[in-house]
């Protein structure tokens, strides 16, 4: 079984590469059609969030112990946000409140759409915000204006700053240091010396720097950071350009492995090395376990994710909302405290987190019933399906 990797807080606080020289007219034209895909799918995510709030649930909020919960998510193209979280707060909240409704948003990655999407909540009646700041800082505002308005905020999967009454989330730190760790293992004997190309997320987003943090702390004084970059919305197309000038300022066999912040990147930069035509491609980190992130460690293309249970923080989250709505304390279900910088004594919610390789991909992934071998194996992957001993 896979070990769980935590840190409690406490109430305290590979062989050969083709050469370079292969045709640079088949490189352009490989890089092309990549870049076009990626974009083509970022274009589609952002043209799905400019309507606004939709109201969902059980009944009006009119009924007895019924209230409006405001879900706020900072964009669509990272696929965790509409593919669990939103369904599962949702869920959540209908078992725990039946009577409340949900009003859910998608900010497109930009601070003023989601600033006017939460005034537009506490107009509509909100009694309690759960947010996933696009930029922790730029919306301190905002939180304040909640906590004015009298509608606690619930900070969800990024801390926000401001006075925030409850936090569900990861220890982005830890996270960084397990990416680290598992990366050093993959490079091996590169592991003393070896070059790597750094992918680092959005650099308005908190998580983004404490996973830098914790990353730093493992690999400083063992390799050569030969590229960093921070990516602007954890947009792919954008890790697929990075990585598309890393290799061609460095060529690929100076790049011995890549620590990529998280799975929506590291798509973007295995299509990116890909299309450069690396046959044998360095280890390659992530996190979120998105299923094709999942199928890609199958397959050999990326190396590893860290898997943090969404239903576990969207439980938490949607305890705490209800809990807030109705007036009570949050003690029994947060046991953990966390500082922004504002309160230095918010109650939260950490959970577990497992590192994901083909080796452990069976009881990690299957087994935890986060998906099933049907989603996992597809034609294509039957062959790499056996050999990660996930069917017959």
């Amino acid at each position: 079984m896979p070990v769980p990797y935590h840190r409690t807080r406490g109430r305290r606080g590979h062989g050969r590469r083709t050469p370079w020289t292969r045709g640079r007219t088949a490189r352009v034209l490989a890089a092309a059609t990549a870049a076009a895909s990626l974009a083509a799918l970022t274009a589609c995510g952002t043209a799905g969030e400019t309507g606004g709030e939709t109201g969902e649930g059980a009944g009006d909020a009119s009924g007895e112990g019924g209230f409006t919960i405001g879900l706020l998510l900072p964009d669509v193209h990272t696929a965790r946000w509409a593919a669990s979280d939103k369904p599962l707060i949702q869920a959540k909240v209908k078992e725990l409140c039946p009577g409340c409704r949900l009003l859910h948003a998608y900010a497109s990655a930009d601070v003023a759409t989601q600033q006017q999407q939460i005034e537009s909540m506490i107009a509509k009646g909100a009694k309690v915000l759960i947010l996933d700041p696009v930029d922790d800082k730029a919306l301190r505002s905002s939180v304040a204006r909640a906590r004015d308005a009298n509608v606690p905020v619930v900070s969800y999967d990024r801390l926000a700053d401001g006075p925030v009454s409850g936090y569900s989330s990861y220890d982005s730190e830890e996270i960084g240091r397990i990416q680290a760790q598992e990366l050093l293992k993959a490079m091996g004997p590169k592991a003393r010396g070896g070059e790597i190309v750094m992918m680092n997320g959005d650099p308005t987003d908190p998580n983004t720097r404490d996973l830098r943090r914790g990353a730093l702390s493992v690999l400083e004084g063992k390799v050569k950071i030969a590229k960093s970059y921070y990516t602007g919305g954890w947009i792919p197309e954008n890790a697929f350009r990075n990585m598309s000038a890393a290799i061609a300022e460095l060529g690929p066999d100076r790049i011995d492995g890549v620590l990529s912040a998280n799975d929506g990147l590291a798509g973007g930069i295995v299509t990116a090395l890909k299309a450069a035509g690396v046959e044998q491609l360095p280890p390659v980190t992530g996190q979120d376990a998105d299923l094709s992130a999942v199928r890609r460690i199958v397959k050999g293309e990326q190396y590893m994710t860290v898997h943090k249970s969404f239903e576990a923080e969207a439980e938490a989250a949607a305890r705490m909302a209800v809990a807030l709505g109705r007036g009570e304390k949050l003690d029994d279900i947060a046991k953990d405290r966390v500082s922004n910088g504002t309160n230095d004594d918010i109650p939260a919610v950490l959970g577990p987190l497992v590192a994901v390789t083909a080796a452990n991909v069976k009881d990690a992934v299957v087994k935890s019933g986060l998906y099933s071998v049907g989603q996992i194996c597809t034609p294509a992957l039957e062959a790499a399906c056996r050999k990660a001993g996930l069917t017959g």
